[in-house]
């Protein structure tokens, strides 16, 4: 049996990480039984979530868990996809990872509005009189992270319009396709899933989430992808503004 290792529904998605989301619809589209559990990152062999135990095998990173997966049991989330196809998909998925969930999670750590709703309640498991000090160390850790990858260097304005160009391009590759790459998914859609929803949760208000909100095919896919994989979980569909 799997056993998948995340943060947990918060932040009003069924999952607080991106990246554990990806790893979960992938496991879906793949058909595999698994189980799901909470984990501190420092559990992890890499020291991140998610990470999966398969009958022993623990493997941590998304990319790293969907190759483990693909091999062991012989399939392909790719499948039908040719080869510029399948070049398309791992361009994508490195926009959205390396890019714009960098942007959407500067709206989530480093707005103090956010920070204060969210993250900051990761350490409330502390006792009461640390928990100051661990949100600091926490949010600090979490800030050079940020500048280390370069976004938190720029301006607010600069960090959303970053972001935006990514959702445009993201747009303009899905059109009225119900998938990025036609009638079925791919294992890039679970990336994309997972990346949209994490903005347009409603938990958080951002100028980067009311931005996402205009793009109409954007929030339309969320939905539909909310609904498919997790049809118990209430999802609050974004207005759809200019």
């Amino acid at each position: 049996m799997i056993t998948l290792y995340g943060f947990g529904p918060t932040f009003g998605l069924p999952e607080a990480s991106p990246y554990v989301t990806k790893t979960e619809v992938q496991l879906k589209l793949l058909g595999l039984p698994y189980r799901k559990e909470r984990a501190r990152p420092d559990l992890s062999p890499k020291g991140q979530l998610p990470f999966i135990d398969d009958d022993g095998a623990r493997v941590a990173d998304s990319h790293f868990i969907r190759e483990h997966l693909e091999r062991k049991y012989g399939k392909d989330l790719d499948a039908g996809l040719d080869a510029r196809q399948r070049a398309e998909a791992w361009a994508i998925e490195r926009m959205l990872e390396n890019h714009f969930v960098a942007t959407s999670g500067y709206a989530r750590w480093l707005i103090p509005e956010n920070f204060e709703k969210g993250p900051a309640h990761f350490v409330d498991g502390a006792p009461e009189e640390l928990r100051p000090k661990l949100r600091e160390e926490l949010l600090a850790r979490v800030r050079e992270n940020y500048r280390a990858l370069g976004v938190a260097r720029h301006s607010e304005e600069e960090i959303v319009a970053l972001g935006v160009r990514s959702l445009t391009a993201l747009s303009a590759l899905l059109g009225d396709r119900p998938y990025l790459f036609g009638g079925r998914p791919a294992g890039v859609d679970a990336t994309a899933f997972a990346a949209l929803a994490g903005i347009l949760t409603p938990f958080f208000d951002s100028p980067l989430r009311r931005r996402a909100e205009g793009f109409a095919n954007l929030v339309a896919y969320t939905a539909r992808l909310m609904r498919e994989f997790y049809p118990d979980h209430p999802w609050e569909a974004p207005r759809q503004g200019a």
